[in-house]
């Protein structure tokens, strides 16, 4: 009885002791490190996004504290996934921002998951910056037409885009009659559908037809038969991988082989598992950058990120990266790891050199930046054509 008696206290000082000992070493890692939250779609209909930006955002951060980190602090990024979900995200942020104490939070890689929590960011006082919201109204409230304070992007903007395509396949495949096929649930394919619209119009082109869809649609062959009927030379499909791929893949088995295309909401390697390769061939899309770029960044990120990860960069990689090397920037010119701070420092952010361009916020906190258009062959993306702004 003695000897057990002992040893059951023995082992509850032992286990005390390891208690107090990690708790310890949490607290003081915790208070050694600069927590960025990141709010990314790791799991539902969109996780190629969410993982590809993930490994982008990882890479630049391993780097940095390699190099001795920012402010003699290291980064520490806290993860969680918003399953593409809008609530989830909303969920997330809160998380983040008061469990988690964040000073930032990068995400989300869509605009209507970012959309679902920039009230609650603003109304908490901590920076938002996506690597891929594309929608104008991320960063400026369309009901007021203020720009939101603490809401930033290192992407360009869906009027930019859908102008890009608009001009594309006027002048470049010399096309005059289109259709458009958007998801009507999802504030990117609206947006981008409507910029795509009136740049078509207002450069002498025809929309036969604009049809919608929704997120949870799988059989597109009924909306896809009405637009074949109409004969149009050209599908503008602004939508993401897992509907997209389904739609370009039920159009080719219907006969419909005239040249379709997107922005960035394609670019995933399922999108190839999903249509197949060849029924991809003559598609088009508009994308933040290619890892076919000449560009030593470029090559030097392709790299590295091979190296680290054993596949090709996406552009959710990409701008990713260089959503950190934006964030870092503000945090090394701020002084100071405190949300206000970062916030005031993000508003003048000026040439930083990211993989995707030179990077400077405007007062709409929106980067004016250059995109490619991208073509796929045998599934395959190649570069087509580099626009800017």
């Amino acid at each position: 009885m003695r000897k057990g008696f002992v040893r059951v206290v023995a082992l509850g000082l032992l286990s005390f002791l390891l208690l107090f000992t990690s708790a310890c070493g949490n607290k003081s890692e915790s208070s050694n490190a600069i927590k960025i939250g990141a709010n990314l779609e790791l799991s539902g209909n969109v996780a190629t996004l969410g993982q590809s930006g993930l490994n982008g955002i990882m890479l630049a951060v391993d780097e940095i504290n390699n190099a001795g980190g920012v402010l003699g602090k290291k980064i520490e990024i806290v993860k969680y996934d918003n399953k593409s979900d809008n609530t989830e995200a909303a969920s997330v942020a809160t998380r983040l921002i008061t469990q988690d104490k964040v000073v930032a939070i990068i995400g989300s890689c869509t605009s209507g998951n970012t959309l679902s929590y920039v009230n609650i960011a603003e109304t908490n006082k901590v920076p938002v910056i996506s690597p891929s919201a594309t929608n104008p109204d991320v960063t400026v409230d369309p009901k007021t037409g203020k720009v939101r304070e603490y809401i930033f992007r290192t992407c360009f903007i869906d009027p930019f885009q859908g102008t890009a395509m608009a001009k594309f396949v006027l002048n470049e495949l010399k096309l005059k009659k289109v259709a458009v096929l958007k998801d009507n649930t999802a504030p990117y394919s609206v947006g981008l559908a409507k910029f795509f619209v009136e740049a078509f119009k207002a450069g002498g082109g025809e929309i036969l037809a604009d049809e919608n869809y929704t997120t949870q649609d799988q059989d597109f062959r009924s909306v896809l038969t009405k637009i074949k009927n109409l004969k149009p030379e050209f599908i503008y499909v602004p939508g993401y991988y897992e509907q997209v791929g389904q739609i370009v893949k039920q159009a080719r088995e219907l006969g419909i082989n005239v040249p379709m295309g997107g922005g960035d909401g394609w670019d995933s390697p399922k999108l190839v598992e999903i249509a197949g390769a060849a029924a991809l061939n003559n598609t088009f899309i508009t994308n933040h950058y290619s890892s076919l770029m000449p560009d030593p960044k470029v090559q030097d990120f392709v790299k590295k990120y091979k190296e680290k990860y054993g596949s090709e960069p996406d552009a959710m990689a990409a701008v990713g990266y260089d959503t950190v090397l934006v964030l870092v920037d503000a945090i090394k010119r701020a002084g100071e790891a405190t949300p206000e701070k970062i916030k005031e420092a993000l508003k003048t952010t000026k040439d930083v050199e990211g993989v995707t361009a030179k990077i400077s916020l405007d007062e709409n906190h929106n980067p004016a930046k250059s995109l490619v258009i991208l073509e796929y062959k045998d599934g395959k993306q190649t570069y087509k054509a580099y626009v800017n702004p």
